[in-house]
């Protein structure tokens, strides 16, 4: 049995984080990163945005490579299968135990899937390896299905369509992008996939599928079908818990952490798009964002090595497609009501709801722009126009 005072289960970008936070507090520790994909930690966002669309953002700038640690050890390919938390021990899929001090449960989340099986030309995306087979895909002027229309969907749409791939996008709203964007930005965000030559099928959802002789047969709920060359899924996921679960931890859309991103067992701790916790803006909250597996994962790494940082980070989230940027926090639903602020393209949408903010999207606005919509977010008292208009600077 190999034992390590810190051990990570989950190879992506909270492990990588928070390695650097052990390594802060904890220069001598042993720390043990089981990862399942077969590579180590990556910038993930990449695999649906830079990688496509920055020329001079090489393939080499993704990898994250905690392991360069002399104490570091990572294992790839393997997946935990059990936690004895009496023993401090894990199991893996492969029958080997590995012994923790601390444990940090970091498992992500994985892809929703149909009854349709992954190949070469059936991905649900996720990982280094969908990326890459979807590469060897573009460029062909091969016809590709995308499934889903939010963020890795549309995203994923504007990549192909911009890397010499015919795209036909299948999303289940009338209007692109209309669940979570104000009106005027779902419309604009609409009309620029049209204009870009992707072929928008609204409205839609696939409930079928079958691969044969090269090509993939989708069946809609509309008893359609469509035929493409190949098709990516991007259709949300879910949380993996069930290694939580089984070991007795609570799971309450994702694994419950307090505010020191601990269990209920004082050795196990857990991060990233797998935890739920206490957000001192939001209360209860779970992201399953990059903002958020950096910040929790450094604040997370500090207090496996013995910190009782709080966790104080209210993370936002992001998209940038053709030429619309936007960046957000907090609760973006368009049923909510909502005031606009933006002029010349520019500017914040907020998200109420009984008079109070509960969202604020930022429209090709800068980074710094995002304290200023915490803060918004940080009161209390009634909001309206009157007092959220002009809140945020434009510039």
């Amino acid at each position: 049995m190999q034992r390590y005072d810190y051990l990570i289960v989950g190879g992506g970008m909270v492990a990588a984080n928070a390695v650097q936070g052990i390594r802060d507090r904890d220069t001598e520790g042993t720390i043990g990163i089981l990862g399942a994909e077969a590579n180590g930690p990556v910038t993930r966002p990449a695999l649906s945005k830079k990688l496509w669309t920055d020329p001079e953002f090489g393939y080499d700038k993704i990898w994250m490579q905690p392991e360069s640690d002399a104490g570091t050890t990572l294992h790839t390919g393997t997946r935990v299968t059990a936690i004895d938390r009496s023993a401090k021990t894990v199991t893996t899929a492969a029958g080997e135990t590995f012994g923790y001090g601390k444990l940090l449960l970091a498992t992500g989340g994985k892809p929703i899937r149909l009854d349709l099986p992954e190949s070469p030309r059936v991905r649900y995306f996720r990982t280094v390896e969908d990326y890459d087979r979807l590469r060897e895909l573009s460029g062909k002027d091969l016809h590709i299905a995308v499934v889903g229309g939010s963020y890795i969907g549309t995203e994923l749409a504007a990549a192909l369509i911009q890397n010499g791939c015919r795209v036909t996008l299948i999303y289940p709203e009338e209007v692109l992008g209309s669940t979570r964007l104000p009106p005027s930005l779902a419309n604009r965000f609409h009309q620029t996939y049209v204009d870009n030559g992707v072929q928008l099928l609204g409205g839609r959802k696939v409930t079928a599928g079958e691969e044969a002789d090269g090509k993939v047969t989708l069946t809609l709920d509309d008893e359609s079908s469509l035929i493409a060359d190949a098709v990516v899924f991007g259709i949300g996921v879910k949380p993996s818990v069930e290694l939580a679960a089984k070991a007795g931890l609570e799971v309450d859309g994702g694994i419950v952490v307090d505010e020191h991103l601990k269990t209920a067992d004082d050795a196990i701790f857990a991060a990233g798009d797998v935890a739920t916790y206490p957000d001192r803006l939001l209360g209860r909250w779970h992201a399953e964002h990059v903002d958020n597996a950096n910040q929790m994962g450094a604040t997370v790494g500090h207090n496996l090595a013995g910190a009782m940082e709080v966790y104080e980070h209210t993370p936002y989230f992001y998209s940038n497609v053709f030429d619309i940027a936007w960046k957000a926090i907090g609760v973006t639903d368009s049923s909510l009501e909502i005031i606009e602020d933006v002029a010349d393209g520019k500017g914040a949408y907020f998200y109420l709801e009984d008079e109070r903010v509960k969202g604020v999207l930022l429209l090709d606005l800068d980074a710094q722009r995002l304290d200023d919509a915490r803060q918004v977010l940080a009161e209390t008292g009634p909001q309206n126009a009157a007092s959220l208009v002009g809140r945020i600077p434009k510039t």
